[in-house]
């Protein structure tokens, strides 16, 4: 295989991107990635193992790039209530800005195989240790109850804007999903905060 980076890389991953997000995944050839990509079916198979694997590829490029974006953002604000908006809005507004996006990671992801579900646990854990450390931060200020069970608040947290972003998807995208920050920000400090 050979090495997982430059233009016909990033057009086979956003290939699939839109693949996916148009037929779904069980639909989604390795040969449609490919003419949507503008290579040669064999130039998949130079990058990736096999379509389970492209679609690993996709949710650790696509989802890497949006932690990294979230922890640069979080490290300029050193309130964890301001941390916890920040959050959230990222988190709508990277999914309001590309539904295609929201697609894959919302709907297709979940009817994927195991294999696939254990690649992206890796990349998820990175997502929800950024949840705890806000948690961990508020309540270590004293801005978010002592008592808190700081995974049951990271399981509250991630699945709300997780279910924020599938109804978004199920309601066709008739509303804006960054429109929802405040709302759901004021819902969780109310929740959480002391």
């Amino acid at each position: 295989m050979v090495k997982r980076t430059g233009d016909k890389y990033e057009a086979i991953i956003n290939a699939a991107v839109r693949v996916i997000a148009e037929y779904g995944y069980h639909n989604a050839q390795v040969s449609k990635i490919a003419r949507e990509a503008k290579v040669a079916d064999g130039t998949i198979y130079l990058y990736f193992k096999n379509k389970d694997d492209v679609l690993i590829s996709v949710f650790r490029e696509k989802m890497g790039a949006f932690i990294t974006e979230v922890e640069q953002e979080l490290e300029k604000v050193s309130s964890p209530v301001e941390q916890l908006y920040h959050l959230i809005r990222l988190h709508l507004n990277k999914f309001d800005q590309n539904k295609q996006l929201a697609i894959v990671m919302q709907i297709e992801l979940r009817q994927s195989n195991p294999e696939v579900r254990k690649g992206i646990g890796k990349i998820l854990k990175r997502y929800t240790d950024v949840i705890d450390r806000i948690v961990e931060s508020g309540i270590e200020q004293g801005v978010f109850r002592p008592d808190l069970d700081v995974r049951i608040v990271r399981r509250m947290i991630f699945g709300t804007l997780d279910e924020t972003v599938t109804s978004w998807i199920m309601n066709d995208y008739k509303y804006s999903l960054v429109e929802q920050t405040e709302q759901l920000h004021r819902l969780f400090v109310q929740g959480i905060g002391k």
